[in-house]
């Protein structure tokens, strides 16, 4: 069982940073992938940031590339999303979700969990 827990939005102004935790509180946490994606308002969920089981090998949407870094500590079960030089099209909800391969996928079907959301707000 995957139960995941977002944590570390908020409001920022543009060119700040925020840190995005996702925590998981079940047992197999170092068995899956995870991503991260984002919903702004009247919009479609859009793929952020994928990482593989191991950590090794990571993707980003191209709008995030060069701002924004994933990273997972499997000892912690928690996957993190480090958000640069932020901008106001970047505000959204963030959602964590896990896939239960061990290869990253920027697809939102593949992921079979998700966590509630952080709502990130970069003021211009």
């Amino acid at each position: 069982q995957v139960q995941l827990v977002e944590s570390g939005g908020g409001l920022v102004q543009a060119g700040g940073s925020l840190r995005l935790s996702c925590a998981d509180s079940g047992r197999t946490f170092g068995s899956y992938a995870m991503g991260w994606f984002r919903q702004a308002p009247g919009k479609r969920r859009e793929f952020v940031s994928a990482i593989s089981w191991s950590g090794v090998s990571t993707f980003y949407a191209d709008s995030v590339k060069g701002r924004f870094t994933i990273s997972r500590d499997n000892a912690k079960k928690t996957v993190y999303l480090q958000m640069n030089s932020l901008k106001p099209e970047d505000t959204a909800v963030y959602y964590c979700a896990a896939v239960s391969t061990r290869d990253a996928s920027p697809n939102l079907g593949d992921y079979d969990y998700w966590g509630q959301g952080t709502q990130v707000t970069v003021s211009s």
